[in-house]
C-alpha cells in the first residue's frame, strides 16, 4: 500500500506542477501567452500524470480488495514484484494514452483563432478552436477516453462491492471499523477525482460560462492533487491530534 502511495504522491506532485507554476507566472507577468510546443507539452504531461493517477487508483482498489477479502494471500498476490509491475503498468498506460490523445488533438486543424479561455491548455478548450468538419475525430477522442475511464470505474465499483460484503461479515465492531478506515481514504480520493472530472467534461453544452469552466478546471486539476496527501494523512494519529489542536487554537483566537 505504501509503495502505491509513493507513486500517487509523485503523480500528484507532477500533475499540479504542470499547470500551476505556468499559471502563476502568467498572472505575475500579466500575460496569457504560451508557445505551441509549450501547450502541447503541457497537454501531454497533464494527461500522462492524471490518467496515470486514475489507473493507479484502480490498482489501489484491487490492493484494498486483496487486503480485506483475501488477507492470507496478500503476500502472494501483491508481492514486491507484482506491485512494481502494476505501478509500471499504470505509468505506462498513462504515457500511451497521453501520446495518443496529444497527437490526435494537435493534428486537428484549428480555424477559430488561438485564444483559450482557460488558465492552462485544456483539451476541451483546444477542441473548441477546431474546424467544424473535425467533429467525428473529436467525438472519437471523447468516446475512447470515456470507454477506458468507464472500464476502470466499473472495476473499482465491483472491487468495493466485494469489499463491503466482506466487511459486513466481520463479527466484531472494531474489525469492521478498522476495515472501513483502510478504505475510506481511497474512496474519498477516487470520488474527488471522478466527481470533479465528470462536472468538467460531462456538463451540458447549453451551460456555457467562462467563469464556470475556470472553476471546474481548478476543481479537477488542482484540488485533487493538493488534497490527496491530506486525505491519506488523516489515518496518522499524530497528525489528527495536531490538526485538532490547530483548529481549537484558531477558534480560541476568534473568541
Amino acid at each position: 500500500m505504501y509503495f502505491f502511495l509513493l507513486n500517487l504522491s509523485l503523480l500528484d506532485l507532477g500533475s499540479i506542477s504542470t499547470t500551476v507554476p505556468k499559471a502563476m507566472a502568467n498572472s505575475l507577468w500579466d500575460t496569457r501567452a504560451i508557445s505551441y510546443l509549450g501547450c502541447a507539452a503541457q497537454v501531454f504531461f497533464f494527461l500522462f500524470l492524471m490518467v496515470g493517477e486514475y489507473y493507479l487508483l484502480t490498482v489501489m482498489a484491487y490492493d484494498r480488495y486483496v487486503a480485506i477479502c483475501k488477507p492470507l494471500h496478500y503476500g502472494t498476490l501483491l508481492g514486491s514484484r507484482a506491485c512494481v509491475h502494476m505501478a509500471a503498468a499504470a505509468w505506462g498506460s498513462g504515457f500511451l494514452y497521453a501520446v495518443l490523445h496529444t497527437v490526435n488533438t494537435f493534428s486537428i486543424p484549428i480555424c477559430q483563432g488561438n485564444a483559450l479561455n482557460q488558465f492552462f491548455c485544456e483539451i476541451p478548450q483546444i477542441l473548441k478552436l477546431s474546424c467544424s468538419h473535425s467533429y467525428l475525430r473529436k467525438a472519437g477522442l471523447l468516446l475512447f477516453g470515456f470507454s477506458l475511464s468507464s472500464g476502470c470505474f466499473v472495476f473499482i465499483v465491483l472491487s468495493y462491492v466485494q469489499i463491503f460484503r466482506a466487511v459486513l461479515r466481520i463479527p466484531s465492531k472494531h474489525g469492521r471499523h478498522k476495515a472501513f478506515s483502510m478504505c475510506l481514504p481511497h474512496m474519498a480520493v477516487v470520488s474527488l477525482v471522478l466527481i470533479t472530472a465528470m462536472f468538467a467534461y460531462l456538463k451540458p453544452p447549453s451551460i456555457f460560462s467562462s467563469a464556470l469552466d475556470l472553476v471546474l478546471a481548478v476543481l479537477y486539476s488542482v484540488v485533487p492533487p493538493a488534497v490527496n496527501p491530506l486525505i491519506y494523512s488523516m489515518r496518522n494519529k499524530e497528525l489528527k491530534d495536531a490538526l485538532k489542536k490547530l483548529i481549537q487554537l484558531f477558534f480560541c483566537q476568534q473568541q
